[in-house]
């Protein structure tokens, strides 16, 4: 039996997901959380055999939480869940250490521990191959200007952000400016727009 965690921020589908899982003979559900820092800590603690990974998550991105523990567990699969494919983030999941990449309106249970890339995500990635321009990642930027600029995106405040990474927020200021000097942009609605644009941030819902 395969230990397995979930993470996925919007409850409804963390929800209707596990209790389909808890039906599935072949996994035993040991954990769920529905934001980045909280989805760090629990793969940490109970070290799944599988993880099913929404690329999207507040606080800190599918791939900023695969880089902090893809070398800690390196027996652990990755499936990511997302509803946006996105050839920036599909290529920078598989960097991270992505074995399967399944857009939310594909079948789940294909994904068996090996690797697995649903029909949508696959046709992207042909695309990629064929086209690898399109796939430019923020490479140049850290680990933690790339934590930032999500929080940014995210419209929280400077001193939110401070609170939220336990650094000063002149640190904050520092790496802000960092980032804006390296893209070459110079005000928040830019920084939301790039951060939109690579996949680290989804866009708002409008009713």
């Amino acid at each position: 039996m395969k230990r397995l965690v979930l993470i996925e921020d919007q409850t409804a589908i963390r929800e209707m997901l596990a209790e389909i899982l808890r039906l599935d003979a072949n996994y035993q559900l040991v954990g769920e959380a529905g934001d980045g820092q909280a989805a760090v800590q629990l793969c940490l603690e109970v070290t799944p055999d599988i993880c099913i990974l929404d690329a999207k998550l507040p606080g800190l991105n599918g791939v900023d939480i695969l880089r902090r523990i893809a070398k800690k567990l390196p027996n652990m699969r990755v499936l990511v869940f997302s509803g946006h494919e996105n050839p920036v983030l599909v290529r920078e999941m598989l960097e991270a250490g992505a074995h399967g990449f399944v857009e939310k309106t594909a079948g789940l249970f294909e994904f068996n521990g090996g690797t697995y890339f649903g029909p949508a995500v696959a046709a992207l990635l042909r695309n990629v191959v064929a086209n690898p321009a399109t796939s430019n990642a923020p490479d140049f930027l850290t680990d933690r200007e790339r934590e930032i600029l999500q929080l940014v995106a995210e419209s929280h405040s400077t001193k939110e952000i401070a609170a939220k990474l336990g650094i000063s927020v002149k640190t904050v200021d520092n790496h802000r400016t960092n980032l804006m000097r390296k893209l070459n942009l110079h005000d928040v609605a830019s920084l939301t727009r790039y951060a939109l644009e690579v996949g680290l941030i989804e866009p708002k819902k409008t009713i």
